[in-house]
């Protein structure tokens, strides 16, 4: 995840509350809508590639003698990231956005797919069903809780750092199923907490900080990636 400004867990800006004109319902609607639109498309995308992956057996041998192809996908991914960070444009002005969204969105599928063949299909869609669930729940929760997540940046960074160190720590300890659900078990509670601050940065309103109606490109993508994280970790709660 790429830290640029404030803190935020991907890129763009935090900004004070009532800094842009969100003030007006309409616009605020508008943007929401927006947002979960792309976010929708997203998903959609992602469960193709998933669905590819799953049932299609050449698909997974291919990528398995090729797996140069997912160091491929992951390095896509890596340059969309440091160009939306660095180029308003291309974060904000259409059709360059919508076309860095799109290759963005197929790059990090193809691992998600690969990754997904390596499960049984009923423990994929299981995983789905719950990752749904907890995303919709979350979801209600964060438009009406008076809890505000928008400042909890700072230590939501910190426990995402704690997490990926615990995890490099591990690559060198010999294999525990138990240290693998923690890891596991905490990664789904720090990014159900991500997705709770993402989605009231999103909304803005009475919380401290909001983002720029311009961002809804930003905005789906880092409500889009809290999904696939949340993904990644309860698939491996099941292996």
């Amino acid at each position: 995840m790429a830290q640029v400004h404030g803190v935020h867990p991907y890129f763009g800006d935090d900004v004070p509350k009532n800094f842009f004109d969100f003030s007006e319902a309409s616009i605020r609607r508008g943007f929401i809508r927006k947002v979960y639109a792309l976010v929708m498309c997203q998903l959609l995308v992602t469960m193709g590639f998933i669905s590819i992956f799953v049932f299609n057996k050449p698909t997974q041998e291919f990528v398995e003698a090729h797996l140069y192809t997912l160091w491929i996908a992951l390095g896509v991914v890596l340059v969309v990231i440091i160009a939306m960070a660095c180029c308003v444009s291309a974060r904000r002005k259409a059709p360059y956005n919508f076309i860095f969204l799109f290759i963005f969105t197929v790059a990090v599928s193809i691992p998600l797919g690969f990754i997904s063949s390596r499960f049984q299909i009923k423990e994929v869609f299981l995983a789905l069903g719950i990752t749904a669930a907890i995303c919709l729940a979350l979801t209600i929760f964060a438009l009406q809780t008076k809890w505000d997540m928008t400042m909890c940046g700072g230590w939501l960074i910190a426990t995402l750092t704690v997490l990926i160190s615990y995890g490099l720590i591990m690559l060198y300890l010999p294999y525990s199923n138990k240290l693998r659900l923690l890891y596991s078990g905490v990664g789904v509670l720090i990014f159900s907490l991500y997705l709770v601050y993402d989605t009231q940065i999103m909304i803005g309103g009475e919380h401290k900080y909001s983002i720029s109606p311009e961002e809804y490109v930003f905005a789906a993508l880092n409500i889009y990636m809290d999904i696939i994280h949340l993904f990644l970790r309860i698939i491996r709660l099941f292996r």
